[in-house]
Formats: C-alpha cells, sequence, structure tokens
C-alpha cells in the first residue's frame, strides 16, 4: 500500500488506477489529485478541478468503473443492515423513539418494532402507545439491531430479540466506529464475570453478566438498586480503561483485542492503565499477540 501525499504523473495513474485497485486501496490526503479525464466520473470524497479528479478527504482510493470516491478514515457512524448499536433515548414521539447512535441523524425505534414484557409479540394498541414511557425514555440506554438504512442516511431499529432492549447497570465507553471491527457476535462474556456488548456506532457496554430473570422481561426492567460485588466492579472498571487504552492508540476493537489488553494488565490497577508509559506497554503485548495469533 503506497500512500500519495503530491502531484505525480496523472496520465500514468489513470491507466494504473484499476491495477492498484485489484492490489489493494490506496491513500490520498486531500488536494491530491486522483485521476483526469472527461471519461472519469467524481464520486462522494472527491471534486473537480477543471477537469481532474481530487480528493477533499483524507482516506482509500475506491473505483467502480469510471466512478472514483474516496471513502473517508475517519467519519460519523454509518450504519449498515443488521449491525449492533447501543444508542440513547433522546426523544419520545408519536408510536416511535428518537435514539443517538453516533451517527449524522437520529434514528428511530418503532413501536412496532419492539417486545413487550415478557417477550410478547402482538400488534401494538393504543394503550401501548400511552404507555411508551414505562418502557423507554428519555436518557435511557439501550441496545439494538439495524432494520433498514433511508437514502438520508437514518436508521430503522429493532429489539425483536430477547437480548436487545434497556441496559442495566455499567458503564458506557465511546469510541471512534472506525475502529470496531464488525463481527458475527457483539455480545460476549468473559471469564472475568463481566458481559462486554461491542456496539458497531463506536459505544461499547460493559456490564456484569445479566441474571436469567432478565431474559423474561422483554429488556424494559432495569435495577438499579442491586450491588455488584467489589470484585466484579474492579473487573469492570479494568476492562473500560483497556478498551479506552486501545481506542486511544487507534488498535481495533473487537473480542480478542480486550481480552488480550486485559490478560497484559492483570498486574496493574485500573487506575495505573491511564497512565501513559504503562498504557504504551499494554498497546504492545496487545499488538504482539494479535500478530501471532490468527482471530
Amino acid at each position: 500500500m503506497s500512500i500519495s501525499v503530491g502531484p505525480c504523473n496523472l496520465t500514468q495513474r489513470n491507466q494504473n488506477v484499476e491495477e492498484e485497485e485489484n492490489e489493494g486501496y490506496r491513500l490520498v490526503v486531500p488536494g491530491v489529485p486522483i485521476c483526469e479525464g472527461q471519461g472519469f466520473l467524481r464520486g462522494h470524497g472527491t471534486y473537480l478541478d477543471n477537469e481532474t479528479v481530487v480528493a477533499a478527504v483524507a482516506g482509500p482510493v475506491h473505483q467502480v468503473s469510471k466512478l472514483v470516491s474516496v471513502k473517508p478514515v475517519k467519519s460519523r457512524y454509518v450504519g449498515e443492515v443488521g449491525d449492533v448499536i447501543i444508542g440513547r433515548i433522546t426523544a419520545v414521539q408519536q408510536r416511535r423513539w428518537k435514539v443517538d447512535t453516533n451517527s449524522r441523524l437520529d434514528s428511530a425505534l418503532l413501536l412496532s418494532s419492539i417486545n413487550l414484557r415478557g417477550g410478547e409479540l402482538r400488534r401494538k394498541s393504543a394503550e401501548d402507545e400511552m404507555a411508551m414511557r414505562e418502557y423507554l425514555k428519555e436518557g435511557d440506554l439501550i441496545s439494538a439491531e439495524v432494520q433498514m438504512t433511508y437514502n438520508d442516511g437514518s436508521l430503522s431499529l429493532h429489539t425483536r430479540n430477547l437480548r436487545y432492549g434497556k441496559l442495566p447497570q455499567g458503564i458506557l465507553v465511546q469510541a471512534p466506529a472506525y475502529l470496531v471491527k464488525r463481527r458475527k457476535q457483539h455480545f460476549h462474556t468473559l471469564t472475568c464475570g463481566v458481559a462486554i456488548i461491542i456496539g458497531c456506532n463506536g459505544n461499547i457496554f460493559v456490564s456484569q453478566l445479566p441474571s436469567e430473570a432478565h431474559g423474561n422481561t422483554g429488556g424494559f426492567i432495569q435495577n438499579l438498586e442491586e450491588v455488584i460485588p467489589a470484585n466484579n466492579r474492579m473487573n469492570i472498571v479494568k476492562i473500560a480503561n483497556c478498551i479506552r487504552v486501545l481506542a486511544q492508540h487507534a488498535v481495533p476493537l473487537f473480542e480478542t483485542s480486550i481480552i488480550k489488553a486485559f490478560e497484559a494488565s492483570r498486574d496493574y490497577d485500573p487506575k495505573e492503565l491511564l497512565r501513559h508509559d504503562i498504557a504504551s506497554e499494554v498497546v504492545r503485548d496487545v499488538l504482539i499477540a494479535l500478530q501471532t495469533e490468527e482471530y
């Protein structure tokens, strides 16, 4: 992979653009000419300067036929159908909730797209609409799945699976969405007695293991009076700080990297992980472990 940082032979670049797409993507920075000629079309992340397609953002170049675009390295969360997300309720509207999902626009969770208490699935009535704040209200954290994406970038969510719903006591860690790897499973249970939900939108929730009774409530019962044992609280805080350290050093966030960070930090207290020297040592051990293992 090569990084383009200045002008070069545009004619040769036009000839090699498709070959480079086959070998891997090419990084550019704003203002760098990508290709020229009337046969090329500018896509997202580019603009035209005379007949030259120029990068408007920093990121890899993508070409589909004659359409050239640049996908920004850092951007707001762009949802895809099937993504597991963690969001916060911002408003209760008619037969829907508005949810902040770290994207450009608020997402929508329809009343018809949730389970009722006990996991009941039925047509929602006017009584259910009147009781919407008994299920979810402003400020509540929820886990959900992207059901549909719209042309303007907004998302439609659903919580029809009992594993989704209102989140219990725990710690929310916010990281850049581009660091989260999309995996088949985003709900994980660690051997230290901690459960983590890795949201594709960059929100990661760390909590103790859910009780068996929580699965029968439809995801709307939240016990804020439950006392979490001290050793569990210590592990929850340490996992949260490990995620913060990985995010600060731009390490991909998925279950393996988080587990390796926790193992590398066993000799340190949670607050010590925030020290620069210890954080750098933990990140180094994680990178070495990821390079030596297949994941």
